[in-house]
This record gives structure tokens, C-alpha cells and sequence, in this order.
């Protein structure tokens, strides 16, 4: 069996499964594997999970876990979602992704950090401005987690003007 073709089982089995984490597993795998319409697909079934795992999360009126591996997984799909939505300037889009994220999480660092992320959508920072003046790229790579989660003090100047506006 061609290593394509065994990836591309694994693969099925993980989205019948709808195992994100086990999708997130083969990532490499993919990327070193299948070509960038294959690897696109890859992607779009990750999100659709992800989005069914959210419409059941909030029909059943809960919030997602950090530490069970499938709601941890589901929080990074739809994080890469929003802030691919925000990179390409889709601030309300983003904005409001980001404000559903604030919410899902029973991490209070990683609401936290959702509500950094919202606010600076809603106010239309520029993502790459978003990146070299608030976010602490060096400090959250340092934390280890999936989503940008330190902050320079710039964040907190945002968070203040967002407060005196009343958003």
C-alpha cells in the first residue's frame, strides 16, 4: 500500500471517528504527504468537525475542557479558523469568532487571551500590527501554547480604550 493511500485511511478513520486530535497527530504527516488541494481538504474537515463539536457544545449549553483532548483540539481548529479570518482582514468575521471562543473555554488564560484577540478585531487592528505590538510572540512560544496567550504592555493600553468606549 502506497504511504498516500495509508495516510489517507488513517485520515478516514480519524473524521469517522470525529477525532480531531488523532487529524492533528497525522499533521506532518500530511504536509510531508499529500499535495496542497489534498492537504486544503485535509483542513476543511478538520474545521467542519470542529464546527459540528461547537454547535453540540453550545446546544447542550457547556463549556469546553482544556485538559480532555478532544474539546483542547476543537478550540485549536476554531482558533486557526478566527485568526486565519482575521489575517486576511475579515475583522468582523474574527471579531466575532473570537467572542464565541472567550466564552467556550473553561481556561480562564486562554478567555482571557480570546477577549485581547476580540477587541483588537472589533477595533480593526491591523493583524500584523496585532502581532509586532500587542502579542508577545517570543513569551507565548516560550508558554508552549497552541494560541497566542502573552501579551506586551500595548494589550493592556487596548483593553483600557475598549473599557472607556463600553465594548
Amino acid at each position: 500500500m502506497s504511504k498516500t493511500k495509508a495516510l489517507k485511511e488513517k485520515v478516514l478513520k480519524a473524521q469517522v471517528a470525529s477525532d480531531i486530535a488523532s487529524l492533528y497527530v497525522l499533521e506532518q504527516e500530511a504536509h510531508e504527504t499529500f499535495d496542497e488541494e489534498t492537504l486544503h481538504g485535509f483542513y476543511a474537515n478538520i474545521l467542519d468537525l470542529a464546527l459540528e463539536k461547537l454547535t453540540d457544545t453550545l446546544e447542550a449549553h457547556r463549556v469546553m475542557d482544556m485538559n480532555e483532548v478532544q474539546d483542547f483540539a476543537t478550540l485549536r481548529a476554531l482558533y486557526e479558523y478566527a485568526v486565519e479570518h482575521y489575517s486576511a482582514g475579515q475583522f468582523n468575521d474574527a471579531a466575532a469568532l473570537f467572542e464565541v471562543l472567550s466564552g467556550l473555554s473553561n481556561d480562564k488564560k486562554f478567555s482571557k487571551a480570546m477577549k485581547l484577540h476580540w477587541i483588537a478585531a472589533v477595533e480593526k487592528v491591523p493583524f500584523d500590527d496585532f502581532l509586532e505590538k500587542i502579542a508577545d510572540l517570543e513569551a507565548t512560544q516560550k508558554m508552549g501554547t497552541f494560541y497566542i496567550s502573552e501579551f506586551t504592555k500595548k494589550a493592556q493600553e487596548l483593553l483600557d480604550n475598549s473599557q472607556e468606549k463600553g465594548e
